[in-house]
């Protein structure tokens, strides 16, 4: 009955364009997605609700096979830019199955230069709850790494809290020493989930992720999250809704942390939004 809802949720869900036939019998891999090429990288062409319902059904396809997980990443004006001046950044982003579009300005860009424009921004502080509620229904186990250890706790907490029947197997903070990494590492396949959140930023996760997929064998899906566990914990808010929706919410960011932000933004932003206008199609 479970495996019947996912179902429902993503048959009732717009196709991504350019669906083929195989995708029409159900048959559905994060190949299938359709992309664009955004600043450089080839971006998913797929809104939040599809989003959420697919990393449900890949992750629990994968239940108890011993597959590595899928791996799900995001992409904004800073990865942009790092990608297209660090090949290690951009060999890490190389290896995702599937990149969201986390920035209001690739959306908008997207609509006058690629012939399949990204339909809205998939920010993992906006799509972990879409999966959460899917997964409330589906019976999708969760697992958070990431953050200090006041904020895994306290993000936990409030995840359980919003979502009383989410299944979260585990949660701890992302400060390990590397000679701890193979317990972590088991303590996480011991766990089982069917998605693993993992913020460390970038590139410490894409780099975590690269070390250890292949061992990551009771995992469905990994989705990096970056300061996904500040926002859910309440150390970080938000910015308000109106500058979200203009793009802006590197703005309130640097505003809220100017010395740790400003000079990053003010380097990243002209850079990305020069490859933006000029390698995307």
């Amino acid at each position: 009955m479970r495996t019947m809802t996912v179902k429902y949720a993503i048959q009732s869900l717009t196709p991504a364009v350019g669906t083929d036939e195989r995708l029409r019998a159900g048959v559905t891999g994060p190949e299938l997605v359709e992309t664009s090429l955004l600043g450089g990288l080839p971006i998913a062409v797929i809104d939040r609700a599809r989003s959420a319902a697919l990393m449900i059904e890949w992750a629990m396809e994968r239940r108890g096979k011993g597959l590595p997980p899928i791996y799900v990443t995001s992409a904004n004006g800073q990865v942009i830019s790092n990608c297209a001046t660090d090949p290690e950044i951009r060999a890490l982003f190389d290896e995702a199955d599937l990149i969201h579009a986390d920035g209001n300005p690739m959306v908008a860009i997207s609509r006058f230069k690629c012939a399949k424009p990204i339909p809205e921004r998939a920010a993992t502080t906006d799509l972990v709850h879409d999966v959460a509620r899917l997964a409330e229904l589906t019976g999708a186990r969760f697992y958070f790494i990431g953050g200090s250890p006041e904020v895994a706790r306290k993000a936990e907490e409030n995840m359980r809290a919003l979502y009383p029947r989410l299944e979260i197997v585990g949660a701890r903070d992302g400060y390990f020493k590397k000679d701890e990494e193979d317990a972590v590492v088991a303590a996480i396949n011991a766990a089982r989930p069917d998605i693993l959140w993992i913020g460390f930023g970038v590139p410490l996760e894409q780099r975590f992720i690269s070390r250890n997929r292949d061992r990551l064998t009771g995992v469905g899906l990994v989705k990096t999250s970056g300061g996904l566990f500040d926002f859910l914990s309440g150390a970080k808010s938000r910015a308000p809704k109106i500058m979200q929706s203009l793009g802006l919410e590197w703005l309130y960011r640097a505003i809220l942390e100017p010395r740790r932000l400003g000079k990053r933004y003010l380097t990243t932003n002209p850079h990305a939004l020069w490859l933006l206008l000029t390698s995307s199609r």
